[in-house]
C-alpha cells in the first residue's frame, strides 16, 4: 500500500474511533446524568407550586385578619349601598338606567342635528 492510502486509512480509523468514544460517552454517561437531573428538577418544580399556593393563602388570611374591623365594615357597607342602588335603579328604570331614556337620546340628536355626523366634532 502506498503512503497516501495508509494516511487516509489512519485518518478514517481515528475519526471512527473518536466518534465511537464520543457517542458511547454521550449515551452511557451524559444522557443518564441529564435524565436524573431533569427528574430532580421536575420533582422540585412539582413541590414549589403547592408551597407557593399555601404561602399565598396564608399571606392573604393574615392580611385580612390584620385589617381593622371598622375599615372592613365601612368598605363592605359602602359597596353594598352602591350595589343596592344600582339594582334598584335597574329594577325601577329597566335598561334605560344604563342606556338613557329616549327623550335624552332625541335631545342629544337634535342638538347635533344641525351638522352632518362626524362634522364639527373636531
Amino acid at each position: 500500500m502506498s503512503v497516501w492510502a495508509l494516511m487516509i486509512v489512519q485518518v478514517l480509523l481515528t475519526a471512527g474511533t473518536v466518534a465511537a468514544v464520543l457517542f458511547a460517552f454521550w449515551y452511557l454517561v451524559v444522557r443518564p446524568w441529564l435524565a436524573e437531573r431533569m427528574r430532580e428538577l421536575v420533582e422540585a418544580a412539582d413541590q414549589i407550586e403547592p408551597k407557593v399556593a399555601k404561602g399565598v393563602n396564608k399571606g392573604v388570611a393574615d392580611a385580612v385578619r390584620q385589617l381593622p374591623q371598622n375599615a372592613w365594615e365601612g368598605a363592605t357597607k359602602e359597596s353594598t349601598k352602591q350595589f343596592l342602588k344600582f339594582g334598584s335603579n335597574l329594577f325601577e328604570n329597566g335598561l334605560s338606567s344604563f342606556l338613557g331614556s329616549t327623550a335624552e337620546m332625541q335631545k342629544s340628536q337634535s342638538s347635533s342635528g344641525s351638522r352632518p355626523p362626524g362634522q364639527g366634532d373636531r
